[in-house]
C-alpha cells in the first residue's frame, strides 16, 4: 500500500473508485463526481488545492492523496488540510477526512491511510490534528483512535448537522 498524489495516469483506477461509491455509497458519490464528469479538470484542481492557488470560497489550502495497493487499484483517499483557521474546519471538518471505497471497507485499509498520512500532515507544519467523525460512525472513529486519537467531545454540527465525534492526534509525539 501507498499514498500517491493524484495525477493523470489514474485515470481508469479513479473510474473503478468512483464507480464503486455510486453503486455501492451513492451519497458520497457526488462527493467524486467531478472527477468522473471531467478528470484532467479534477486533477488540477486538486493539485492547485495543494498548492494554495484557485482556491473555492471557503478552502483552505488541502494536499490530497490516493491509497493504491500493488495493483495500482485506488482503495482509498485522504485530504490534509494545511490549517483549519475557519469555524467550519475547526469545529467540524477537522485537518483530515477520507474516504475507503465501500468494497474495501472493514479491512483495515483506514487504519493504514491514516498511519501513512500523519507523516505527511507532520512534513506540512501539522503537529496536532483535528480528525472528526460521525458520533455513530464507529468503523471511522476505531480508524482515528488506533492512530491515537484522542476524544475531546462530541458536538452538533452546524453544517454536517449531525453529532460528530471530535478527536485529536498528536502527530510527533
Amino acid at each position: 500500500m501507498e499514498l500517491v498524489v493524484p495525477t493523470l495516469n489514474h485515470q481508469a483506477a479513479f473510474t473503478r473508485f468512483y464507480d464503486d461509491f455510486a453503486q455501492f455509497d451513492p451519497e458520497n458519490a457526488d462527493y467524486y463526481r467531478p472527477g468522473k464528469d471531467d478528470f484532467a479538470t479534477y486533477v488540477t484542481r486538486l493539485t492547485d488545492e495543494s498548492l494554495g492557488k484557485n482556491l473555492r470560497k471557503g478552502y483552505v489550502p488541502c494536499s490530497h492523496f490516493w491509497l493504491l495497493d500493488a495493483e495500482q487499484k485506488i482503495i482509498g483517499a485522504i485530504r490534509i488540510r494545511h490549517h483549519i483557521n475557519t469555524p467550519f474546519l475547526s469545529q467540524e471538518a477537522g485537518h483530515i477526512g477520507y474516504d475507503i471505497a465501500p468494497s474495501y471497507r472493514g479491512r483495515g485499509y483506514g487504519k493504514q491511510m491514516l498511519a501513512l498520512a500523519l507523516p505527511k500532515a507532520s512534513e506540512l507544519g501539522i503537529t496536532r490534528a483535528l480528525i472528526t467523525a460521525n458520533e455513530d460512525n464507529m468503523a471511522s472513529r476505531k480508524v482515528i483512535e488506533a492512530n491515537g486519537g484522542t476524544l475531546e467531545n462530541i458536538i452538533n454540527g452546524e453544517v454536517f448537522n449531525e453529532s460528530l465525534a471530535r478527536y485529536w492526534v498528536d502527530i510527533n509525539g
